[in-house]
C-alpha cells in the first residue's frame, strides 16, 4: 500500500464527512453484515479494499456532529480539539512520566490548575481520567482512603461499616465503584429526590444520623451536577453544611453538567461548588471534546499519590526532580494524552468563547422548553433545569400514549432525520431533549419540533387506519 496517497485520500474523506448532511443511513444488523465483511482474512486487503472500508465505516456510523443529533449527552464536533486528537494519536506517547511526554505533562498540569480555578479549590490537585465513571471511582476510593489509611495495605475492614449516600437518580456508576473498592452495594445509600429530581437535604441527614444509631460509618456523599433524565443540580451548599457538621467526604459528580462552571450567568446551579472534596468533570460533554475527555479534581494536593500504595517501580520513575511525573498519582499506568485536546479547544476559543457556548447551550434548551409549552399537544413531565428538556405528544386518538411516543421516537431514528432519547418519569414514557452541541442554533431546535410533530402526524393517520379496519 501507497501510505501517502491512502493518506491524502483519507484528509479528503474527512472534508466530505465534515460537510455530510445526514444523521445516518438507518441499517439493521443483518443489512450491515451484508454491506460490510467484518470478518478478519489471512492476508490484509489491497489499497482500495481498504479506502472502502473507511468509506462504509462513515456511511454507516451515526454522525454525532450533526445538528439533529440530539440522543446523547455529548455531541457535535469540536474542530480545534480533533486537530489536538490527530496530533496526539501521531506522537503516541503515555502520560506516565515526563521524559516520555514532556509537551504532554506540562498541559496536563495547566489543564488541572486551569479548572481548579473554576472550581475554587485554592490548593487542589487533579488527574485526567478515563471516564466519569471512573473520576467517580476514584473519589470513592480516596474518601475510603482517607477515613481507613490501613486499608491500602490490609484490605477494607468490613466491621468499620462504611456507608455512601447519594441521589436516587445519581448515576449507575456508583454502585460499580461500591463493588470495585470492596464496600459493596448494599453499603450505598439511595436518597429521596424531590419531584424535579433533586436531592432533599432533610432525607440525607436523617439518614446519615440513622446510619450512625445502626454502629456505621458515613463516610462519602455525592451530589449529581444534572442527572441523566431530568438535568437536576443537587443543592451543594446546603448538603455541604451537612457533610462538614458530619465530618464526611463530599463529591461533585459534574460527568454531565459541570462545565456549566465556565458561565457567569449559570455556574449559580453549582453553589457551593468550592465547599466539596472532590469533582468529576467531562469536557467531552458539553464542551465538545472528543471522546475520551474526564478529569477528577480534589480539594486536597497529595490526595491523590496517598491513593496508591508505594509506589516502587524505579525502571519507569527515574526522580529527576524537574517536574512531578503524574502517573505517580494515577491509579492507571499506561494513560492517554486526553488533556490535549482539551488545550487546543481552549486556546481556540479562549475563556470567553467557551461561556459563551455554554449559554447558548442554555438558551437553546430555554426555547425548546418554551415550544413544548406552547403546543397543546406536547406535554412537559418536568421543568426545565439545565440542558435536559422531558416532554410528550398527546395524540388526539384514543391510544397507548407511552406506546405512541415510543413508535413516534423510533420512527424519527429509523427515518434518520433527527434521533433523540427517552427515559421513563414514574410510569410515564419521556421524550428527553438534550442540548449539548456547542454549534447548534435556534433553527436547529426548531426544525426538530417541525420533524417531530410532522412524524407524530402521519402515526396518527395510520393508527386511525388500522383502528378503521
Amino acid at each position: 500500500m501507497n501510505n501517502d496517497n491512502i493518506l491524502t485520500q483519507v484528509f479528503e474523506k474527512l472534508n466530505v464527512y465534515l460537510k455530510k448532511d445526514t444523521l445516518i443511513d438507518y441499517k439493521t444488523p443483518d443489512e450491515l453484515h451484508n454491506a460490510i465483511n467484518f470478518s478478519i482474512a489471512e492476508k490484509g486487503v489491497s489499497e482500495s479494499e481498504f479506502l472502502a472500508l473507511i468509506n462504509k465505516y462513515l456511511d454507516y456510523s451515526v454522525n454525532t456532529n450533526h445538528p439533529q443529533f440530539l440522543n446523547q449527552l455529548y455531541a457535535g464536533f469540536n474542530f480545534p480539539a480533533f486537530i489536538g486528537e490527530i496530533f496526539t494519536a501521531l506522537a503516541n506517547t503515555s502520560m506516565y512520566t515526563y521524559e516520555v511526554a514532556p509537551v504532554a505533562t506540562l498541559i496536563e498540569t495547566e489543564m488541572i490548575q486551569l479548572m481548579n480555578s473554576y472550581t475554587g479549590y485554592k490548593n487542589g490537585d487533579g488527574i485526567f481520567v478515563s471516564g466519569g465513571s471512573n473520576a467517580n471511582l476514584v473519589a470513592l476510593f480516596s474518601a475510603r482512603n482517607k477515613i481507613a489509611p490501613e486499608s491500602r495495605h490490609q484490605g477494607y475492614d468490613k466491621n468499620l461499616k462504611l456507608r455512601a449516600f447519594i441521589n436516587e437518580h445519581a448515576h449507575y456508576s456508583f454502585s460499580n465503584a461500591a463493588n470495585i473498592i470492596g464496600i459493596g452495594t448494599e453499603s450505598l445509600i439511595k436518597i429521596k429526590a424531590d419531584e424535579n429530581g433533586q436531592m432533599v437535604p432533610e432525607a440525607l441527614e436523617k439518614e446519615i444520623n440513622a446510619s450512625k444509631q445502626r454502629g456505621e460509618m458515613p463516610f462519602f456523599v455525592a451530589v449529581t451536577c444534572a442527572t441523566t433524565l431530568l438535568g437536576a443540580y443537587d443543592p451543594i451548599d446546603e448538603i455541604a453544611e451537612i457533610c462538614k457538621k458530619q465530618n464526611i467526604w463530599l463529591h461533585a459528580d459534574g460527568s454531565f453538567g459541570g462545565s456549566i462552571v465556565l458561565s457567569n450567568k449559570n455556574r449559580y446551579l453549582l453553589k457551593g461548588l468550592e465547599k466539596t472534596d472532590s469533582f468529576a468533570w467531562n469536557p467531552h460533554k458539553l464542551m465538545n471534546i472528543p471522546l475520551i475527555c474526564s478529569a477528577l479534581l480534589v480539594k486536597t494536593k497529595g490526595t491523590l499519590h496517598h491513593n496508591l500504595a508505594d509506589v516502587d517501580a524505579d525502571y519507569l520513575f527515574h526522580d529527576l526532580n524537574l517536574i512531578e511525573d503524574l502517573g505517580k498519582k494515577s491509579i492507571q499506568c499506561g494513560r492517554r494524552v486526553d488533556a490535549v485536546k482539551l488545550w487546543f479547544a481552549w486556546k481556540y476559543f479562549g475563556k470567553e468563547g467557551y461561556e459563551k457556548r455554554i449559554d447558548n447551550l442554555i438558551d437553546l434548551a430555554q426555547l425548546a422548553e418554551q415550544k413544548v409549552l406552547n403546543r397543546t399537544n406536547l406535554e412537559l413531565l418536568a421543568p426545565r433545569q439545565s440542558f435536559t428538556i422531558c416532554f410528550r405528544y398527546i395524540p388526539e386518538i384514543e391510544v397507548d400514549i407511552n406506546q405512541f411516543n415510543l413508535q413516534l421516537r423510533e420512527e424519527l431514528r429509523k427515518s434518520g432525520k433527527s434521533l433523540v432519547n427517552y427515559g421513563y418519569i414514574g410510569e410515564k414514557l419521556a421524550i428527553r431533549l438534550v442540548i449539548t452541541n456547542g454549534e447548534m442554533q435556534e433553527k436547529d431546535v426548531t426544525l426538530f419540533f417541525e420533524l417531530l410533530l410532522e412524524t407524530a402526524s402521519v402515526l396518527e393517520k395510520k393508527y386511525n387506519r388500522i383502528k378503521s379496519f
